[in-house]
């Protein structure tokens, strides 16, 4: 069930921010034009829409303003790249995202939580930061003492109607997956640029 503050926070950001929001009941809910009782919404300043596209990828990734300005920082700084592409990959490389990716669980927030309480291994080393940065080629395993956690129950059952996205691979029989590649942008409902725009004032 959608709580009362993540239900105002999709209503006013979209149903992408949420996993929990995409569903017909909510659509319902927010009407044709996405605002109370299917009522128009004001049209919002090239700003407004700037701060808007902010807050879906901090409440979508669930990062701090002090973490997506870093993320822009660093996409900025990277020569003979697109910043957006940069700043896409720096935002999908984070430890918990990529969990989610595999589809170890059903959001982000579930894999904050699972990383923090230590159930994964990078590369034979225990990690308990979201945060932490993989890149290709890194192997992320399920902990030896964590595959039997009722959080992994029948994991083969769970992922197969699940398709990952091309650039990471998980083996449930082994529990565990690995980073094939940088991450290619799947979020149609993020505008990365307006966002760098917002920042570059």
């Amino acid at each position: 069930m959608i709580t009362k503050p993540k239900f105002k926070i999709c209503r006013r950001l979209g149903p992408g921010v949420y996993d929990k929001c995409q569903t017909s009941k909510f659509s319902t809910t927010t009407g044709k034009f996405g605002g109370v009782g299917g009522k128009r919404p004001k049209a919002l300043s090239e700003y407004g829409t700037q701060l808007i596209e902010k807050q879906k990828i901090r409440f979508s990734y669930g990062i701090t303003e002090r973490q997506l300005a870093n993320y822009i920082k660093k996409a900025s700084l990277v020569k003979g790249a697109g910043t957006a592409e940069r700043f896409y990959e720096e935002l999908e490389s984070r430890l918990d995202n990529v969990i989610y990716r595999m589809g170890l669980a059903t959001s982000r927030r579930a894999t904050r939580q699972m990383v923090s309480h230590g159930h994964f291994i990078v590369n034979d080393k225990k990690v308990t930061i979201p945060s932490y940065e993989v890149k290709p080629g890194d192997m992320v395993k399920i902990r030896e003492g964590s595959k039997t956690k009722k959080i992994f129950d029948n994991m083969p059952e769970k992922l197969k109607d699940y398709t990952a996205p091309v650039w990471v691979s998980f083996d449930a029989g082994k529990m565990e997956g690995k980073v094939l590649a940088k991450p290619k942008n799947i979020e149609t409902f993020l505008d990365l640029n307006a966002v760098l725009e917002f920042y570059s004032r």
